[in-house]
């Protein structure tokens, strides 16, 4: 089945690649003319499997197959870890939480735990948002190899890069990012990034902090708790990873 080996041999390649790579590159990687790539490309777009950045031209490995591996009920992976600490820190801190990630330009909600208190905020598992505009993009960009964040920025007018840079600057300092919802006033979002073995953000672990009489625990203690819980995730998820 050639049509078959070809989208494998774009996908495993891809897989391998920390940076994008153009047509040309993956013709030539695969030992397939352009002409035979060109609609393997497009056919692996459509079914989501790729995504191309469209001013560099660049193509990339979606979560396509992220996804596909988590609805294989045995194996573990980033939702199997998050999920226990997470329900853990709802019953903690009486709000819920959500764990998102980068797909495509856009943050995806991977998982959600609602608050266990008569009144809550939660946000839809399969969710997409803004990658610019929300507290949990900042905290995954702000945690990034600087030639990513450049990437990312290109999509961005030129005139914006410094004040965003200055932004990611401030959140990587703090450590987290904690800003006013810009989508539903009274809530107050705390994002923090699950860091891998290479101090890298893999995800981002957030709390849309609600204000109400049913509120037990403050804006600080929620914040020590939330910080806490994405330590022991990024421990889980790779226990040796920062051991020299």
């Amino acid at each position: 089945m050639p049509a078959l080996e070809k989208a494998l041999d774009v996908i495993e390649l891809l897989a391998n690649q920390k940076e994008g790579l153009s047509q040309g590159q993956i013709s030539e990687a695969v030992g397939r003319s352009i002409h035979q790539i060109y609609r393997v490309l497009q056919a692996l777009e459509a079914r989501g499997y790729i995504y191309r950045d469209r001013p560099a031209g660049l193509y990339f490995l979606s979560i396509m197959m992220f996804e596909l591996a988590h609805r294989h009920e045995p194996l573990r992976g980033l939702v199997q870890v998050a999920l226990p600490q997470m329900r853990r820190l709802s019953d903690e801190i009486q709000q819920s939480c959500n764990l998102g990630i980068h797909n495509a330009g856009r943050i995806l909600i991977l998982a959600q735990v609602e608050s266990p208190a008569p009144f809550g905020f939660r946000v839809r598992v399969g969710a997409e948002f803004p990658l610019f505009e929300t507290a949990t993009g900042h905290a995954l960009m702000a945690f990034q190899p600087s030639e990513t964040i450049d990437r990312w920025l290109a999509t961005r007018a030129p005139s914006t890069h410094a004040t965003f840079r200055a932004t990611l600057a401030a959140t990587r300092h703090k450590g987290f990012e904690e800003v006013a919802d810009g989508m539903q006033p009274g809530i107050t979002d705390l994002a923090f990034p699950i860091l891998g073995p290479h101090g890298d953000s893999v995800a981002v672990l957030t709390v849309p902090y609600v204000a109400t009489s049913y509120s037990t625990r403050d804006l600080v203690t929620v914040r020590q708790h939330a910080a806490s819980a994405t330590r022991e995730i990024a421990r889980l998820l790779a226990p040796h990873g920062n051991e020299v």
